[in-house]
């Protein structure tokens, strides 16, 4: 190999400074081709860079968007909503409780004035049959007062019957205005069932002591068609609580109470409910 020497070395070496110079001058154009090229390489790039950041930022959830649906535990909140939570439940029970003693007492109000009005209507129905049996006794007693009252006007006995029965008129009338006594049976002082059987003693006939067994003995006749000397007597047979005896013109003859003593009454004042012949 030939040695270089330093001639060539110079000779070359301005050659190459040349070249340097050269591509480092502005106004060459091969430059300005390879810088638009580059500058554009770069910029498309960025272009891109951007673009892939924004299609990015559009797609991917932001650390905001990612943890906005984690729940957030706040102690002091959660605290205060679970106190609301239980005064709410409180009044609503409360609330009920009032609700069911309201209920509870509209209840008893409506079966007690169902009570009342049943009660009432009881009363009513009991009071209008007591007032129908009034007005059947009364005209009953109407009837049974104008039957007697006619029996008594056209009946042949009269105060002045004959024989043992107008023994027994004439010793009643004899009594008339003694005192009654109860328990008595004279002769200063008579009960009503002692005075009837001292009457009937005198001609013969033993009556019991007292109206109730006196009701029982001899032969029942209605009411409508006593006769002079019959018993009267206020109760049922065998249950009789007062006696008198008929002495005609729808009187009777008794012991009443010890404010009357003996007297002689209207049979209409005081209409008997059974009669009983024995003589």
């Amino acid at each position: 190999m030939p040695l270089q020497t330093d001639t060539e070395t110079e000779t070359e070496q301005p050659s190459y400074i040349r070249r340097r110079r050269h591509a480092t001058q502005p106004d060459n154009p091969h430059w300005v081709r390879r810088a638009g090229v580059a500058g554009g390489v770069i910029g498309t790039l960025a272009l891109s860079g951007v673009s892939a950041a924004s299609a990015a930022d559009t797609t991917a959830p932001s650390p905001a968007e990612t943890t906005a649906g984690i729940p957030v535990l706040n102690t002091a909140t959660t605290a205060a909503q679970a106190a609301e939570a239980v005064d709410q439940s409180a009044v609503e029970i409360q609330l009920q409780a009032h609700q069911d003693a309201a209920d509870a007492a509209a209840l008893k109000t409506a079966k007690e004035q169902a009570l009342r009005a049943a009660a009432a209507k009881a009363a009513a129905a009991k009071k209008a049959a007591a007032e129908r049996k009034a007005t059947t006794q009364a005209a009953s007693r109407s009837s049974a007062r104008t039957t007697l009252s006619s029996s008594a006007s056209s009946s042949t006995s009269t105060s002045t019957a004959s024989g043992s029965v107008a023994s027994v008129i004439n010793f009643l009338k004899s009594q008339v205005g003694k005192a009654y006594v109860y328990g008595a049976t004279g002769p200063s002082a008579y009960d009503c069932s002692g005075l009837t059987q001292a009457a009937f003693r005198t001609i013969g006939v033993d009556l019991p002591r007292t109206s109730e067994a006196q009701s029982t003995f001899g032969t029942p006749v209605s009411v409508s068609n006593v006769q002079v000397g019959d018993l009267l007597f206020w109760g049922g047979a065998g249950s009789a609580y007062h006696v008198a005896v008929y002495v005609g013109n729808g009187q009777y003859l008794d012991a009443a109470n010890p404010g009357k003593g003996v007297v002689i009454q209207q049979m209409s004042n005081y209409m008997p409910t059974s009669a009983v012949r024995v003589a």
